[in-house]
This record gives C-alpha cells, structure tokens and sequence, in this order.
C-alpha cells in the first residue's frame, strides 16, 4: 500500500491507499477509539484481495501516525465530525463508491458517514458500533482508564501512538465519562441510511449490548443483516478473525453482484 499523508480540512492524516483498479470500489477502514492502522494488523489486505477491492485505511486525527489532536476536550458531537473529515478525505482521493468496515468508534462514524453522505458510500459494515450510550459501556471505558493507570497498557498503546498516547485515551475516556454525554444518540440519523448494513457483533461484548445491533438495524432504510458471533468480545476481527473475514467476504460479494 502507498502510504501518504493528507491534509483535510486542515488536518494531517496518515493514509495508505492500495488502489489497483478504476473500476472497483474502495474498502474504507475505520479504527476505534485506541486503534489506528497498525492493530487492524493483515485484515484489511485480506479482506481486499478476497474481494477483488481496493483498500483505504487511516490514522485518524491523533492516532498513529497522524498529527496529534490539539486538545483532549471533545463535543458530543466528535464522531459527527469525523464523518465530514471521512468525507472530505473521500474527496481528496477521488473515491465516490465507498465499502465503510468501522470497528467501535469507527462503527459508528461509518453509520452516521452512511447517513449524511448517502451518494458515496455503497455498503457499511458496522462491527461493535453505537447508536446511544449504556451502562454497560461506561463501566468499559471506566474499566479501560483503571487499566490505563494500574498497568502497562500506556507503554503499550505508546508503541503505535507515541507521544501522543495521553491524549488520545484522555479525549476518549472524558467524553464516554461525562455526564453530558449520556444523553448522546443517533437514533434519528440511522433512517437515512439506505446503503445496505451488516452489523456484527460478538455477544459478549464488554462495551454494548445486542440493543445496539437491534435497534440500529431496523431502523435504517437499506437492507440490513446482523451477525452475533457467540464466544466473542468487542473486538470479533482479532478473536475471530476466520470467522468475520468469511462473513465479509460473503456480504460484500453479494453487494458487487448486484
């Protein structure tokens, strides 16, 4: 993959972009809310080559590789935000048939992507999303920053985040945390999503319950599908990696037939 970075609206992200064919739509990667393009290690080559795609995957704005944020503080409004830099980056590359594969955050960016930038994206897969925040979420997070302070998880996450890594789980951490932002939801945003969804979910996923899978699904306007893979957590791509790379590849062959 050609790796690159861009300036969208103003901020540097760190892309690689292995685009083979004018004719093939793109698989877009969405990392979640410690990830970046590293940790989706060999899945997204993969999923490209068995699908006959091209693959865009990217740091998002203070991950990886990517400029750091300018601040922790985040609005209630972030994910909507990076839905835009998501679309202006689809601009920047000339990519108008998008294959939006989020994972967590990135789930949920790539919902509401689908939702207000319709034209281009031509099939989401959500895996582990959310559409409102839940209890068993904020212990997650809350769980994820007593790990952050009591364990190595800093020296491992600065691997791929560098200096950056403090930020980064702070912007993440405060937000889910925050009283106001229990309130958040994009309930009314998933009606205009027409592109057909898969959402996959493992069922014992720490941060979310099946509410989230139900409640996305039968409210979107495209068709959609879920997949509740047992024995699994918030991550199925790397405990299950057989298992959701099979499903992907059957979801996004039968979206190129048609």
């Amino acid at each position: 993959m050609e790796p690159k970075i861009i300036d969208v609206q103003g901020k540097k992200l760190y892309t690689e972009y292995h685009h083979f064919s004018e004719d093939s739509p793109t698989l877009v990667f969405l990392h979640d809310s410690l990830g970046c393009i590293q940790l989706w290690r060999d899945f997204p080559s993969e999923l490209g080559k068995a699908t006959g795609c091209n693959v865009l995957v990217y740091d998002r704005l203070g991950y990886g590789k990517s400029l750091p944020m300018l601040t922790h503080k985040r609005e209630n409004s972030y994910m909507e935000a990076e839905a835009d830099v998501l679309n202006d980056l689809l601009d920047a590359l000339e990519i108008n048939e998008a294959l939006l594969f989020g994972h967590s955050d990135g789930g949920t960016i790539a919902l509401i992507t689908a939702s207000k930038y319709p034209g281009k994206i031509k099939a989401v897969i959500c895996e582990a999303g959310h559409i409102f925040v839940e209890d068993i979420t904020v212990k997650g997070v809350r769980d994820a920053w007593e790990a952050y302070q009591t364990t190595n998880l800093p020296e491992r996450l600065a691997k791929y985040h560098g200096d950056k890594t403090e930020m980064l789980v702070r912007a993440w951490t405060e937000i889910w945390l925050s009283d106001r932002f229990r309130n958040w939801n994009i309930e009314s945003l998933l009606k205009n999503i027409t592109a057909p969804l898969l959402f996959i979910q493992g069922a014992e996923d720490e941060y979310g319950t099946l509410d989230q899978v139900e409640k996305t699904v039968s409210q979107v306007s495209g068709t959609a599908g879920k997949f509740i893979i047992s024995n699994a957590g918030h991550t199925p791509h790397k405990e299950v990696p057989k298992i959701v790379l099979e499903k992907a590849v059957s979801f996004i062959n039968s979206i190129l037939k048609e």
